[in-house]
Formats: C-alpha cells, sequence, structure tokens
C-alpha cells in the first residue's frame, strides 16, 4: 500500500495549485488554480459527509468487519461497524494512501478537466472500444499531476493518475463500490441519502459516500445509458438494462422518483456459484444435491422457483454445473448471469428492449422458438413470465428437449398454482412434463438462503415433496419416496432401483470430494463433471484415494 501523500512534502506544488493562471495544455485541456474560494466549495462537500457520519468514539462503535482491495490501482480501505443510534451498519470507504487537502486539489483538477473536455456520446463510447479520449486524459492529467506534485515518486504518480481518471471517465466513489467483490447491489436513492450497498454478508448497509447534486447522479445515469446506447430523459425518464459486463442497471428521473434521482445497479458475479459453494455454505446438502444431478444426468426437465433474491439464477447456474459435455445447451436470459464451463458447447442469448423509437426488440418468446430451430439438447431460460413463453416452453419439453427454467413461487404448491392461473395459465394436464421442481428460501431477518423443496410432479399433476427444508434445524430432510421421479429413469434407462441408488451414493461421493479439496470453480467443476461422464472409473478412483484428478 502506497504511503499517506502529505501536502506538506509538497509546497511548491501546492503553491502552483494555488494561484496558477490559466494556462494551456497539451493544446486541449485548461487548468484554473485552486482559489481560496475553491478550497472551501470542496470542504463544503467534505461537511456534508461529517455531517452524515461525525467523528465517532470507539465506544459508539462496534466494528463488524474490515478488508483491503485495489480499485483501478487505488489500494481501498473497507470497514463495515455498527454504530450508536443507527439501526443499519455503516460500510465505510476510505483511501488510506491520499490525505484530504491533495483529495481537494486532485477534485478541483478533475472538475476542471470534465468542463473543458467534451465528452459527448461519441467520446464516451470510444473511450470504452479504442481508448482515444482516455489516452487524451491520460496525456493531460499525467502533465497536471507532474505539475502540482513535482515531488512525487512513479508509483504515488500512477495512484494520483488513476484517481483522476476514475473521476474524471467513470462513476467517481461508485466504481470503487462495483469493484467491491463482496457486494451484490449498489444504490442511488437521492443526494440527500448516502448510497447504499447490498453486502453478501451483512444485507444492506449505508455508505459514507455522499453524491453532491441531483444533477451528479442524473449524469452518472445518462453516461451510462450513453454507453450502452440507451437515452433517459425527461420524456423516458425510466432506463432498465444490462451492461457489456453483465452488471444490470436502473435508473428514474424525477418526478417519476419523488424525492430524487435513483440509480440501482446490480452487480454481476465475478465467480458464479457452484456446486460446491452451495454444499459449503450448508445451501444444500450432498444428498439432495446427487438427487439433483441424478435428474439432470438423464435429462429431467426442471423448475427451479423461490421469491425475490432467494437464489434462482444461482441454484439455476449450480444445476447447470451437472451438464455433460457432448450436447448443446442454448441458454436465454434478460441479463446475462448464466456462466458454464469453457469447453461446453453452449450457446448464450440474452433478449434486446425496443430502442427509443419502440423498434428493434428481440423478446424471450423470439429468442425461445429461435431455439427450437438450433438443435439443442438442453434449453436453459432465465424466467418463465407469459403464457406464450410457458407454451412453448412446454412444446420443447414434449419434442424431446431438457428444460431448465426459473419462476416466481414460495413453494411446490404455489408454483403450481402461479403455472395454472393467469397470467401463464398452462393447463394442468401438461404439468407432469416438468418432473422436478427446486424451490429456492431466503430468510428475511439474517439474509441467509437455503434449498427450500425439491419435488416431483405426479401423473395427477400434483405435486409430492421429496425433500424439506427443516426451519428451526436449518437442515434438509427427506420427508416423502419417489413415486415418479425415479420410476421415469427406472423406465427409460432400465436401470434397477438398487442401481440407482448406488448412483446416488457415488455422485454424494463424488460432492463431498469437490468440497473437500475445494474445486469451486465454473470450469474446475464442469471438469470433474465431464470426467464423470467420459472416464468415470479414472474419477472415482481419485475420489476413494482422495487425490486431485491429473491435469
Amino acid at each position: 500500500m502506497l504511503k499517506r501523500f502529505s501536502l506538506k512534502k509538497h509546497e511548491k506544488g501546492i503553491e502552483v495549485a494555488q494561484h496558477a493562471e490559466k494556462e494551456e495544455i497539451k493544446g486541449q485541456v485548461k487548468v484554473t488554480g485552486l482559489s481560496p474560494i475553491a478550497v472551501q466549495e470542496s470542504k463544503k462537500k467534505e461537511d456534508k459527509a461529517k455531517s452524515t457520519y461525525p467523528s465517532l468514539k470507539k465506544e459508539d462503535i462496534k466494528l463488524l468487519a474490515t478488508y483491503n482491495f485495489i480499485s483501478d490501482n487505488i489500494p481501498i480501505t473497507i470497514k463495515v461497524y455498527k454504530k450508536k443510534n443507527e439501526f443499519v451498519p455503516i460500510y465505510d470507504v476510505s483511501i488510506s494512501s491520499i490525505s484530504k487537502n491533495t483529495e481537494i486539489i486532485l477534485e478541483k483538477i478533475r472538475e476542471e478537466l470534465t468542463a473543458q473536455v467534451s465528452l459527448g456520446m461519441v467520446d464516451i463510447l470510444t473511450t470504452k472500444d479504442t481508448g482515444v479520449i482516455e489516452q487524451k486524459f491520460i496525456d493531460a492529467i499525467t502533465t497536471l499531476v507532474n505539475k502540482h506534485f513535482p515531488d512525487a515518486d512513479e508509483k504515488t504518480t500512477n495512484f494520483l493518475r488513476s484517481y483522476l481518471i476514475q473521476r474524471s471517465l467513470g462513476l467517481g466513489s461508485i466504481e470503487i463500490l462495483m469493484d467491491d467483490v463482496n457486494l451484490e447491489e449498489v444504490a442511488i436513492n437521492k443526494a440527500e441519502d448516502p448510497v447504499w450497498v447490498y453486502h453478501i454478508k451483512f444485507g444492506w448497509l449505508k455508505t459514507n459516500i455522499m453524491l453532491s447534486s441531483e444533477d451528479q447522479i442524473r449524469h452518472y445515469a445518462t453516461m451510462i445509458g450513453r454507453r450502452i446506447g440507451r437515452q433517459l430523459t425527461i420524456l423516458e425518464p425510466l432506463m432498465d438494462a444490462h451492461l457489456k459486463g453483465g452488471d444490470r442497471v436502473n435508473a428514474t428521473l424525477e418526478p417519476i422518483s419523488v424525492q430524487g434521482n435513483t440509480i440501482t445497479l446490480r452487480k454481476f458475479a465475478a465467480k458464479p456459484w457452484t456446486i460446491t459453494d452451495f454444499i459449503k455454505d450448508n445451501t444444500i446438502s450432498p444428498e439432495a444435491s446427487a438427487l439433483i444431478w441424478l435428474g439432470v444426468q438423464y435429462e429431467l426437465s426442471t423448475l427451479i422457483s423461490g421469491g425475490t433474491a432467494t437464489g434462482k439464477t444461482s441454484m439455476l447456474n449450480v444445476v447447470a454445473n451437472f451438464f455433460p459435455p457432448n450436447q448443446r445447451i442454448i441458454s436465454i436470459e434478460d441479463t446475462r448471469e448464466i456462466q458454464l464451463p469453457k469447453f461446453l458447447h453452449w450457446i448464450p442469448m440474452v433478449t434486446r428492449l425496443p430502442n427509443p423509437e419502440g423498434k428493434g426488440e428481440v423478446s424471450m418468446l423470439d429468442l425461445l422458438v429461435n431455439s427450437l430451430r438450433m438443435r439443442p439438447d438442453r434449453i436453459i431460460v432465465g424466467e418463465i413470465r407469459r403464457k406464450r413463453e410457458a407454451e412453448v416452453l412446454f412444446e420443447a419439453i414434449h419434442t424431446g428437449h431438457s428444460v431448465y427454467a426459473t419462476v416466481h413461487a414460495n413453494d411446490t404448491r404455489e408454483t403450481i398454482t402461479r403455472l395454472t392461473n393467469p397470467p401463464i395459465e398452462i393447463p394442468k394436464t401438461m404439468l407432469p412434463a416438468i418432473s422436478m421442481i427446486i424451490v429456492q428460501y431466503r430468510n428475511r431477518r439474517t439474509g441467509v438462503r437455503k434449498t427450500f423443496q425439491i419435488a416431483e410432479i405426479l401423473p395427477d399433476s400434483e405435486p409430492n415433496v421429496l425433500i424439506q427444508l427443516d426451519i428451526r434445524k436449518g437442515a434438509l430432510k427427506k420427508v416423502a419416496n419417489s413415486k415418479a421421479l425415479i420410476s421415469t429413469i427406472e423406465l427409460f434407462t432400465g436401470f434397477s432401483r438398487s442401481e440407482l441408488n448406488r448412483s446416488l451414493k457415488e455422485k454424494e461421493a463424488v460432492l463431498k470430494w469437490l468440497v473437500k479439496n475445494n474445486i469451486n470453480t465454473v470450469d474446475t467443476v464442469g471438469r470433474v463433471m465431464a470426467e464423470y461422464y467420459t472416464n468415470k472409473d479414472n474419477l472415482m478412483g481419485c475420489v476413494r484415494k482422495n487425490k486431485l484428478l491429473a491435469d
């Protein structure tokens, strides 16, 4: 980590920063010196943050966690703590390598750069595609940093340059939040409120980050919209889209959002969940996982249901861990969230919203119908919402495709009710085409996610719950024997019940071996599954001896 950068050691640089006249840099960018008025304006912003979270006495806080990470060459320190008289924990962001006075000068430089260099739509897009505008900023900023901080070493200069680039071309402090792998969501509600974040361990937290004005929030939202070719205006005050990296963004403008402009960023998981993670976190048991694996191996179509933020998509990704390597897979989503091993025969597809003229939309139904012409063996659908989508989905099952999809419902019976009533309204007689239903659950008080039920659909379209979560003990328990799922596998494979039970035990052993050896990435878990399907004897030998597969 860089040493704290003190301005006292750079009096010459400060003198230039405080009294410099306007001068031209690179023939394109001009910078105004930091006047006493500018210092006061910058300090007002700092005072605003301090008034939100004033200096704390040691006895007034309880530290919950502290950790560090790097955001674009900038070392960041995070502290999560409970504060006296605050009902929500605080997420404190600090850049320990930079003093507040230095930050004031850098902020003034940034404001002058942003004000005097054109950043139109073409420039923003060019920045991400070719780096032309970014290089122009780098040249100008490097000159300014060298001028105002002449005694800084190369490491410090690079750090200051990264700091300015991030705030000039990016989303400022919001970029830091997006680089924290422990956060799932970043929410800006209005300029008068601190930015909120959803932490994977602590849930919703208030940050110490404040945005200066509603104009700044609108500027950020407009900048995001330009990068993805979307407009956000008074006539179109809503934006729901996903970025190239997979992050999802929603923005609203006042007066639609009454208190102020909003931005909600849902982060794309840096590391997708795997079956190893689920078992390790006690989200699911090895026994329940083995049953799901057995169903996936023999191409039984599966629905994953649950309420909001229960982990439906994460479970869908986990179920996809069990796919064999010799089949064609088509995934259809609104936002790209599914991630499969690189070596699979996989075609990921995403929907597209209409342009401002209402043209160019590609719906989930369009992609679903199209996918049937691509000779898929398995089809993954992000979420079933409407009748036509469900009809095509069930038609795909009846024509021999294995389908895996999600639906909003809180338990197995509610899933059936949701499917058989408007707006989906599938005839109940079609339900047995779905062999297995997996229900996800989230404890609203603790934020803990668990698999709640694993059920089968009987020939009379009634559910039979096989495995149920004991809420008090937090453990999955077998509550019924299979009447349809195992019988279906027996019918189409010729295996006896004892052979299938042996296969289940075998799969449990592999899953426990994955956990013991911390094999937990999509590619490494996928490689183990590929070995199971193509060279099972070799894999089971490694499992019995508890040794890793040879590279």
